[in-house]
């Protein structure tokens, strides 16, 4: 197939299900083979367990006949890694993945997921990010989180490694001794914090969980709101590709639109104070974890502003979920084409 095209082979890296079953995105592995093919390039799906030390098995989607076919690749010109759980970025096989795509001088980007707790102390250190940071502990001791919550009444309980809002839970202090536990679906009240932390330590301490102040923020029509925003690689510097509006509906614990949150165009709410934030924050967080954890070609950030005004970064995610933004959709394949090309030494 190599032969066929001029431009680059890009390999798309994923994962196996349990049953076997390749996951992943697939409607954009479809739309970046359409775009690919455009440019005389093509690509090909694959998991760390079908390669060899001289050959890939994989996928590619043929446009001719609308379907996926298995075939049997040389190594590309370019990986781009679309793992979709923690836990295969851990085994063996995407190590030795790792270590033989170096050996090969091949360039991948997108080298792992994002410990959040990890980001938060990479951006404490930045002259310039740190401004814009929550405070935010790690929960490991009773007394720290107690000390935490009493400071600021409301926080936020987070898993290090997770995304998309699960295991988020919001913890207030009631009065000097209630505490509310509220999550996505239900909430619970615990007469004092040592019946708190007896019901729920195991858990926060087994699965890693980082505390996080709460922040008063902006509000539309009544509800809090903020920033989704999409940002690639380019000339050696980071370029904003989208941004969209998330805002909390009926529970106010997240803004997610799979638990709930509601999708707003950016344009509704845009002023020049959002997008000079927005345009200040992209290329310092892109340099930040390239430098931290190898070459980032795309990330996006989770990021809001408090009804002070003052703005702040919560997040940021290494494997971008699909926006709902068609517009943000179609710019994310061109700009992702425009960085395989550059990085193979191709032009667009």
């Amino acid at each position: 197939m190599k032969n066929n095209s001029t431009g680059p082979l890009i390999g798309i890296l994923t994962a196996q299900k349990a049953n076997g079953a390749i996951a992943g995105n697939g409607p954009l592995f479809i739309e970046l083979q359409k775009k690919l093919i455009s440019l005389n390039g093509v690509s090909f799906v694959f998991t760390p367990e079908g390669t060899t030390k001289n050959f890939i098995i994989g996928y590619t989607f043929s446009l001719d006949k609308n379907r996926w076919i298995k075939e049997k690749f040389p190594y590309p010109d370019l990986v781009y890694n679309r793992i979709p759980f923690r836990k295969s970025e851990q085994n063996e096989p995407f190590q030795a993945l790792i270590s033989r795509l170096k050996e090969k001088h091949i360039p991948f980007f997108n080298p792992c997921f994002i410990d959040k707790y990890e980001l938060y102390e990479l951006l404490k250190n930045h002259t310039v990010l740190q401004h814009f940071l929550p405070q935010t502990i790690l929960v490991q001791r009773k007394k720290d989180l107690f000390t935490f919550l009493k400071k600021h009444t409301t926080i936020y309980l987070k898993p290090r490694q997770s995304a998309k809002g699960k295991g988020i839970f919001r913890l207030r202090l009631m009065s000097p001794s209630e505490i509310q536990l509220e999550a996505v679906e239900y909430s619970e009240s615990y007469k004092s914090f040592d019946h708190f932390w007896g019901n729920w330590n195991e858990k926060l301490l087994e699965k890693n969980y980082l505390a996080q102040e709460e922040i008063n923020s902006a509000e539309y029509e009544g509800n809090r709101f903020d920033f989704r925003i999409l940002a690639h690689a380019e000339d050696n510097g980071y370029k904003l590709t989208g941004v969209g509006i998330r805002q909390a509906q009926e529970q106010g614990i997240t803004t997610h639109i799979p638990t709930g949150g509601r999708l707003l165009p950016y344009e509704l709410l845009q002023s020049t104070e959002h997008d000079q934030f927005i345009q200040t924050i992209v290329p310092f967080v892109g340099e930040a974890l390239s430098e931290q954890f190898g070459f980032f070609g795309e990330f996006s950030i989770d990021a809001g502003v408090s009804k002070a005004g003052q703005y702040y970064i919560y997040e940021a995610n290494s494997k971008p979920m699909s926006f709902d933004e068609t517009e943000i959709e179609e710019r994310k394949i061109v700009q992702l084409c425009r960085l395989f090309l550059q990085l193979t030494g191709n032009q667009l």
